[in-house]
């Protein structure tokens, strides 16, 4: 498994919005020069997002995107899933010509590390990221 720009970028965006929106829609464009993110890549990754109900679009003067729901209730499993799909090391499917070897190795090593992958980044939520990177960070925000 290998988490590519579009997961990584994807993440780093939901981020921005979710420190930036004040409830207001954010632009790709402002994400873009916050994060230095092209805002074509921004939108095609915007694009999965949208679809998988991580987001709401909105058109016009406006216009931009919202977290769909609440960012306790939003995890990193759940947005790299949309982004990447499968986070399995190993892609293990189940065959009918499968030994016992492969079937003990399969059950007790490699769907094991599946579990624990997805279980991990199931546990983490996009406020427990921002959080820590607010306490990381030197994190001010100004409004005129």
């Amino acid at each position: 498994m290998k988490i590519s720009t579009k997961g990584r970028y994807g993440l780093k965006a939901l981020m921005d919005i979710a420190m930036y929106s004040n409830s207001e829609a954010v632009t790709l464009k402002s994400i873009s020069e916050r994060q230095n993110i092209s805002e074509g890549y921004l939108e095609q990754i915007f694009s999965a997002l949208r679809k998988s109900g991580l987001v709401i679009g909105k058109k016009g003067a406006q216009g931009g995107y919202t977290l769909s729901k609440h960012i306790s209730t939003i995890t990193i499993g759940e947005i790299l899933r949309t982004l990447e799909g499968n986070l399995s090391l190993v892609d293990i499917r189940d065959r009918d010509d499968a030994d016992e070897l492969e079937r003990c190795i399969n059950e007790n090593l490699w769907d094991a590390i599946n579990k624990n992958i997805n279980d991990y980044f199931d546990s983490i939520t996009l406020e427990d990221l921002v959080n820590k990177y607010k306490s990381e960070v030197d994190y001010y925000m100004y409004f005129i």
